[in-house]
């Protein structure tokens, strides 16, 4: 399904602490727009950072420059008419909004839930790990997490169903990225 119009296609960019449910849902928005013919693409923080930069450690300076390949990947994408949906952490504000104004049909999603519920959900195992002061330096939890000031769409996943989540991510494309529908 083509966009309604010729501008580079949309960034989404979906940040938030480990666990919060960013990956999920842009898996969720993937899947649905690649139904409906979109040309979409996702990029996840830790697979590019696997892949693409192993070189980077969790320094802010490290962190910093993971979140401008992210950008300058996602821009790459959006120039050439690919949705793109990034999951990152991105917990510094001032990276994530260059890299957000690199594109210029770019949305900010803040995914978030309490610190309770994520630890209860920690699937990779890093807040046990974090709580047992096995690692440091854990977004959120002993290090810095930055919220969005003026996010896009701000989804609380303890109150709010993937399901939902979703619907309202494609509800922002739909009204806002001007992402035709009708299919």
């Amino acid at each position: 399904m083509p966009l309604v119009n010729n501008l580079d296609a949309p960034v989404l960019w979906f940040t938030g602490l480990s666990g919060a449910g960013k990956s999920t849902i842009a898996s969720g928005v993937l899947k649905i727009l690649q139904h409906r013919g979109v040309a979409v693409e996702a990029l996840d923080g830790d697979e590019i950072r696997n892949e693409l930069s192993p070189d980077l450690g969790f320094s802010k300076a490290d962190r910093d420059l993971q979140v401008s390949r992210l950008g300058y990947l996602a821009l790459l994408l959006s120039r050439n008419s690919v949705v793109v949906l990034v999951s990152a952490i991105s917990p510094y504000r001032e990276s994530r909004d260059k890299a957000l104004s690199r594109s210029p049909r770019s949305f900010e999603i803040y995914v978030h839930a309490d610190l309770e519920v994520l630890v209860s959900r920690d699937t990779k195992g890093l807040y046990r790990k974090a709580i047992a002061g096995e690692i440091t330096g854990l977004t959120g939890y002993d290090d810095p997490y930055e919220a969005p000031i003026n996010p896009d769409l701000v989804i609380d996943t303890a109150q709010t169903s993937i399901e939902d989540a979703i619907d309202a991510v494609l509800d922002l494309l739909d009204q806002e990225a001007q992402i035709d529908k009708s299919a």
